[in-house]
């Protein structure tokens, strides 16, 4: 029966352990290098690109609230019946509190009622909301554009029709004291058109739109 040397079995040991070690650890300096070093730099530098900066740090916008050109947030006017703000479309995400759901909403909160078009419950806030927008803009009903009265499905969305916009232009150009051909100047700088010209449908961006209004008249509220 023979014997193996307990030195000699450790020493063994060590160099397969020592084998294997080497390449872990080239592999983890090499991923360190890869995904902790390179990749990040070069994502950081496409966001430096023109068109993307803005998106890359949050498209900030100093508005009647500080907020994001993407998220969407409804401001509350300090006199209901001077209001000077575009708003934007209803939320589902609106607290109990406000009319029709026409906001503000909770911009913590992102979501849609997820209720059919046949839903009895919707019919009913449709026309609740279609009533409240042709009073607060002084038109009839049939001149409120849809987008006005139904929610988007993130509830956030800072986007509206330029139909909208519009509708609400003589109301801001008289609550502001701007001329209206002024308002309507501001709607078009927050106006985008269809993505690469054929995608989607014209929008106004309504956190751009109240940060311009602030910007053309300071102390808005």
């Amino acid at each position: 029966m023979s014997t193996i040397d307990s030195s000699t079995g450790r020493t063994s040991v060590w160099r397969g352990l020592a084998r294997q070690l080497g390449p872990a650890l080239r592999l983890v300096l090499v991923a360190t290098l890869v995904l902790g070093v390179l990749y990040p730099g070069v994502v950081w530098g496409v966001s430096r690109l023109p068109g993307l900066v803005d998106r890359a740090e949050g498209s900030v916008l100093d508005g009647p609230v500080a907020s994001s050109s993407l998220i969407g947030i409804d401001p509350v006017p300090a006199d209901p019946a001077a209001d000077p703000w575009f708003h934007l479309r209803p939320s589902a995400s609106a607290p109990d509190s406000a009319t029709a759901d026409l906001g503000p909403a909770d911009p913590s909160t992102s979501g849609g009622s997820n209720l059919a078009t046949t839903a009895e419950d919707l019919v009913t806030a449709v026309a609740e909301r279609r009533a409240v927008v042709a009073g607060r803009e002084g038109v009839a009903p049939a001149e409120v554009p849809d987008d006005a009265v139904t929610a988007s499905a993130s509830g956030l969305d800072p986007d509206i029709s330029p139909e909208y916009a519009a509708l609400q232009v003589p109301r801001v150009a008289r609550v502001t004291g701007l001329p209206e051909s002024e308002v309507r100047a501001l709607v078009a700088e927050a106006t985008s058109g269809r993505a690469l010209g054929v995608l989607g449908e014209p929008t106004v961006n309504t956190s751009e739109l109240n940060a311009g209004l602030v910007a053309t008249r300071p102390g808005l509220r």
